[in-house]
């Protein structure tokens, strides 16, 4: 692999607890508290909580009970998923007014490749600027952005100054910056690996760095590779505007923990359903099913099988989850089951990535 980077300016625009603004935004009486989006009942999840909930350890994610132990006077929300995607829809047009490169990652976030942009300006920190400004008048939410040479640095970026903040890395600042970074900040890195690491002496980017590719290899496997680069500032992934979808899915946690296989096929029908929907309204077929089990006890078991052709109707998706289901006994009783379809008629489309990477570093930012 070549260690020259492409000229690339790369931004990674980052909505500010996305949700849980919308929410604000629509409802003044909630600005200024901590409110959570999602469910607060002995079943509920944390889709994302503002930041005023945040400071007291609230987190997407997190069951609503916990949650609200940690803030008493936290406000649930119910979410309004077609809301947010309405008001992503705006946010991702004004994206277009300066590149086509535009590759969104979920609803609140995505890069922009603006090495050659629209308004002709030659300064990605001053385009970022702008676009969180035209995010704040024309909508009325604020966003954070991380300005770079790569997709990786800008991402890592976007959260240094958040919320409502932006932050350049200049291509001769790459290093340095990387080097000092908490490892835990690395975009790629979990909390079990990222903890795995501690106990191995890497806190931080200048650790990362001085282990070999082989040692990486040995202990981190594939993933190895990966780490060994992007702490040298290498990362060739280039902004795809048309993302290929790599997998779709859908689940339902139950108010009540089930107990029988019996009780869960009417469940399933339900998920199947909805999962032949999805793949209609995406026009996509699959091979894979995967059938998703989260037991009472939190643990999570997943069973696959890949058929011979590709398919997307409910009754078959419905017959092979069943056969997932019965195909060994249950390890415990059941809060949340799933079916996800990969291996989709999008792979075939893949082109085949281009293994050159290169590092320019000097050129304005």
């Amino acid at each position: 692999m070549s260690t020259d980077l492409p000229i690339r300016k790369i931004i990674h625009v980052d909505m500010d607890a996305f949700f849980a603004s919308v929410e604000q935004m629509d409802n003044p009486e909630l600005k200024g508290k901590p409110i959570a989006v999602g469910g607060g009942g002995k079943r509920g999840v944390v889709s994302a909580a503002s930041y005023e909930a945040r400071k007291f350890g609230v987190k997407s994610a997190m069951a609503g009970q916990l949650a609200g132990k940690l803030c008493p006077d936290l406000i649930f929300v119910r979410p309004r998923f077609e809301r947010y995607a309405e008001i992503s829809k705006k946010i991702r047009k004004i994206f277009f007014d300066y590149t086509d490169l535009v590759e969104p990652l979920s609803l609140d976030e995505a890069y922009l490749d603006v090495t050659q942009n629209k308004k002709g300006n030659p300064s990605a920190s001053l385009i970022a600027k702008e676009i969180r400004e035209r995010i704040f008048n024309e909508i009325g939410l604020t966003a954070s952005a991380g300005i770079s040479i790569n997709k990786f640095v800008a991402k890592v970026a976007s959260d240094y100054n958040k919320p409502n903040g932006q932050k350049t890395v200049n291509p001769e600042e790459v290093i340095s910056f990387l080097e000092q970074l908490d490892i835990r900040k690395f975009y790629g890195v979990g909390k079990v690996t990222a903890d795995r690491m501690y106990k191995m002496g890497i806190f931080t980017g200048k650790d990362l760095k001085s282990k070999s590719i082989e040692y990486l290899n040995e202990h981190f496997g594939k993933s190895g590779r990966y780490y060994y680069y992007i702490v040298r500032g290498i990362h060739n992934s280039e902004v795809k505007p048309n993302r290929i979808r790599k997998s779709l899915a859908a689940e339902r946690t139950f108010n009540e923990n089930l107990s029988s296989e019996i009780f869960m096929l009417k469940k399933l029908e339900h998920i199947s359903e909805e999962v032949s929907r999805r793949l209609a309204k995406s026009k996509v077929s699959g091979k894979t099913i995967t059938l998703k089990i989260k037991y009472s006890d939190f643990t999570l078991q997943t069973r696959s099988k890949t058929l011979p052709y590709y398919i997307s109707d409910k009754s078959i998706i419905l017959e092979t989850a069943k056969d997932l289901l019965f195909q060994e006994k249950l390890k415990n009783s059941v809060r949340l089951l799933g079916i996800s379809i990969s291996n989709l008629n999008t792979e075939a489309l893949k082109k085949p990535e281009n293994k050159t990477v290169s590092v320019q570093l000097k050129f304005e930012f």
